[in-house]
């Protein structure tokens, strides 16, 4: 039987030709259904009957159809702003309801006018053709119906979805014994589709799969793209238009070619007023007006580069959302279903993106350094909701362009995200990753009261704690202040916080848990943003205490968001809700939110971060509670601010995207810097933005801090005045604090006794401790007489 079957399938043109002809006399006279059904055995030349018959009953008479191909639309937190569209095939299918009854006529007056009379096939029509095209090879006439062109549009479909070339041009345009074997599968099928669909559900199906123009497939599509309205509402003029379209979707495309387009169009009129589908004087009325005066383009783009247009600066987190479903399994089990899905399935995506927002984000951003700066100097702005997680805005200072063709000052690269989401391998926080050591030191039991000696700029590995790996103790740490080594000093946490003193914040560390450290960090959603950088936490060394790798803005706001909670963190998210086609939910990715700190110590860091605006920041505070943490690389290179309310986290960005390049006698906007600091550009941006985007909002305040990790628990520090220095320091080490020397002071105290300390009465414990020793008597003012 197999070998049968096999050379049943390989019949030659004059086979193929006796059974099509053999087909349409049956279907003539003893009807298309007995046709359908049963081939009779027909004499033909060279005894080729058993064959013919063989490959007719080989057939299929089931049509597999699967869901057509739609656009997906991507839209912003309104659900009605779209940002971009989305296609392998520009689509939208409509009920038959939502077509208008001049588009319908159209259709069937140019495809197939004995539509509503015929069972599938045409007879009369495919004797005709088959005649003529024996008499003349060199040219082909088709006699598809409506309902056969529906079946092979399918199994082009169907050939497109499965990547396979060859079967789409098959499908196409077969010649010779392929052709003819073509027309007669699809006769079947049309025969037996017939028998389970209605005439209307056919020309629906029709009118939404045919393709009306270059890349514009279905009647829904071509209404929007050549009249900018829904086929609802398409007249018979602009219905004779696109019906013509089909016969050449490329030549006939009226943005192509209007001459061409307008002849067909005009043929097209005849045919419907032939019909009785329209008037003579609407004929001529029609005839006599211009194509190109009736079209109303709608040149929507594909993709993320339509977002800008939209809304201002869109077009990264447009990108940002793609890479979300390109990447997540939600959308599928691999990255090809799911990019499949994306650009087919038809999908109405509502993000998190809010307009308003967004356009204050791209106009600050552009305002402090514009996108032709002489400069150069990149800028990122990205804000999550705390609480939520979700992303209100994501700007920078460069036009999106994903294409090989982007100017100078555009790009495809976002800055403020990932490697993974399009972005590059993000950026050293610098200063802004001290929230986490000063987290650390308050889950440890320290407050903020406590003093540490921020004279060193110096340590050994071995000074530092990090049980989760091994370091080198006799490796040498160097590092500096940004204001010079006159810097440093016994201060308080609080001020190396507000004043961001590295030697302090390093001198922090050393009594810390490094390791707790970068797992408080990672608890807050930190982590390497990938390429070049390398993925996961950051590593427990020194240098990353003062954020040596490196990270995305959209990780920086979402932790710090985490403190504006109290202590809550959530993941980020940009999509709020998708739906198929039909309206139905589909799963999309939710924010995780966990209990990365305990109230008490997020509590303590806002009260610590709230002094920004006195400190490194310093700056009239903007209307509203608020905290942040600016931040600057060892040379300028990368700059920072990252500030927050309970209601906005915004991280601002500001260096060169290409390196660490200095950001030194620089000119920036038309202002000469000397060094940029976080304070120098990146504040500007963020309260700029803030200030705007939370006018007229109700900001509440932070939850106040507890006593305990403000001031710590107050002990008694005992007196050493009077003893000699390895005394005073055994008497305070016992009692809990630490000790740091300081110069010698004039004293009635013998020399070298300790003279004063501070402070005296009580301090938390572990505090550092200066100690004074005595210089001896202070001498005379000049001309005092000695003592006699």
């Amino acid at each position: 039987m197999a070998a049968r079957r096999g050379s049943a399938r390989r019949v030659t043109v004059l086979q193929a030709v006796a059974l099509l002809l053999a087909f349409v006399l049956t279907a003539a006279v003893g009807g298309v259904l007995t046709a359908g059904l049963v081939l009779p055995s027909v004499a033909v030349a060279n005894g080729t009957t058993d064959l013919a018959v063989e490959a007719f009953e080989d057939l299929p008479t089931d049509l597999e159809r699967q869901p057509l191909s739609e656009r997906s639309v991507v839209l912003a937190a309104d659900g009605t702003t779209v940002l971009a569209h989305f296609w392998a095939e520009n689509r939208d299918v409509v009920p038959l309801t939502a077509v208008s009854e001049p588009m319908q006529d159209a259709v069937v007056a140019t495809e197939d006018k004995r539509f509503f009379e015929h069972g599938g096939i045409d007879p009369e029509g495919m004797l005709r053709a088959l005649v003529r095209n024996l008499q003349h090879p060199d040219r082909t006439e088709g006699a598809s119906t409506l309902t056969q062109q529906y079946i092979k549009n399918v199994l082009i479909e169907r050939a497109v979805r499965a990547d396979d070339p060859a079967a789409a041009e098959a499908a196409r345009e077969a010649e010779g014994a392929e052709g003819y074997a073509r027309k007669l599968r699809e006769a079947k099928l049309a025969i037996a589709l017939e028998k389970e669909m209605t005439k209307d559900q056919i020309l629906e199906a029709y009118l939404n799969i045919a393709q009306f123009g270059v890349n514009t497939y279905g009647v829904q599509a071509a209404a929007q793209r050549y009249f900018s309205k829904p086929a609802s509402e398409v007249t018979y003029l602009e219905a004779a238009t696109i019906a013509g379209v089909t016969r050449s979707p490329s030549a006939l495309d009226p943005t192509r070619d209007p001459t061409a387009a307008q002849e067909r169009r005009d043929r097209v009129l005849r045919l419907m007023r032939d019909e009785g589908y329209i008037t003579a004087e609407e004929l001529a009325a029609g005839v006599a007006t211009p194509l190109p005066d009736t079209l109303r383009v709608d040149d929507t783009r594909v993709g993320c580069m339509a977002a800008d247009a939209a809304v201002r600066g869109s077009g990264y987190f447009c990108d940002y959302v793609t890479k979300v479903i390109r990447n997540d399994p939600v959308f599928g089990e691999t990255e090809d279903e799911r990019i499949d899905r994306l650009y087919r399935g038809g999908l109405t995506i509502v993000t998190t993106l809010d307009p308003r927002e967004q356009t204050i984000a791209d106009e600050e951003v552009k305002n402090q350094v514009p996108v032709a700066d002489p400069s150069g100097v990149a800028t990122a702005l990205v804000t999550v909701e705390p609480g939520t997680g979700r992303i209100t805005s994501m700007a920078q200072n460069r036009g999106y362009n994903n294409t090989p063709e982007h100017g100078e000052r555009e790009a495809a690269v976002n800055y403020s995200t990932d490697f993974a989401y399009g972005g590059g391998s993000g950026f050293p926080p610098g200063s802004t990753f001290k929230p986490f050591t000063l987290a650390q030191w308050l889950k440890e039991g320290h407050s903020l009261s406590e003093t540490v000696n921020a004279t060193r700029f110096s340590y050994r590995f071995r000074e530092f704690s990090a049980p989760c790996t091994g370091l080198n103790g006799s490796t040498e740490y160097r590092f500096a202040n940004a204001e010079g080594p006159r810097s440093g000093g016994v201060m308080s946490v609080l001020d190396a916080t507000r004043n961001s003193v590295n030697s302090g914040y390093i001198a922090m560390a050393s009594r810390l848990d490094l390791c707790g450290i970068m797992d408080t960090a990672s608890a807050l959603g930190i982590h390497r943003a990938g390429g070049s950088s390398g993925d996961g936490a950051f590593a427990p060394l020194p240098a990353n205490v003062l954020g040596s790798d490196s990270v995305s803005p959209l990780a920086m706001a979402a932790a710090f968001a985490g403190f504006a909670t109290g202590g809550t963190f959530c993941t980020p998210v940009a999509i709020a809700s998708v739906t198929d086609p039909s309206g139905a939910a589909l799963p999309v990715p939710t924010t995780t939110c966990s209990a990365a700190l305990e109230p008490r110590v997020a509590n303590a860091v806002n009260h610590a971060l709230q002094n920004v605006w006195s400190g490194t920041a310093s700056t009239d505070p903007p209307p509203f509670p608020s905290a942040g943490k600016t931040g600057t690389t060892s040379h300028n290179e990368h700059t920072w601010f990252v500030g927050y309310t309970p209601v906005r986290a915004t991280a601002v960005w500001v260096g060169f995207a290409d390196g660490m390049r200095p950001m030194q006698s620089i000119t920036i906007n038309g202002r000469s810097i000397r060094n940029v600091f976080g304070s120098s550009v990146a504040v500007p941006v963020w309260k700029g933005f803030m200030t705007r985007t939370l006018e007229g909002v109700a900001v509440p305040g932070f939850a106040p801090a507890g006593p305990d990790e403000v001031l710590g628990r107050q002990v008694g520090v005992p007196q050493v005045v009077g003893l000699d220095e390895a005394a005073a320091r055994a008497a305070l080490r016992a009692a809990g604090f630490r000790t740091a020397l300081g110069s010698p002071v004039p004293s009635a105290v013998p020399p070298g006794m300790i003279a004063e300390q501070s402070p005296s009465g009580s301090a938390p414990r572990g505090s550092t401790i200066v100690l004074r020793p005595s210089g001896g008597p202070a001498p005379p003012p000049p001309g005092t007489a000695p003592p006699a």
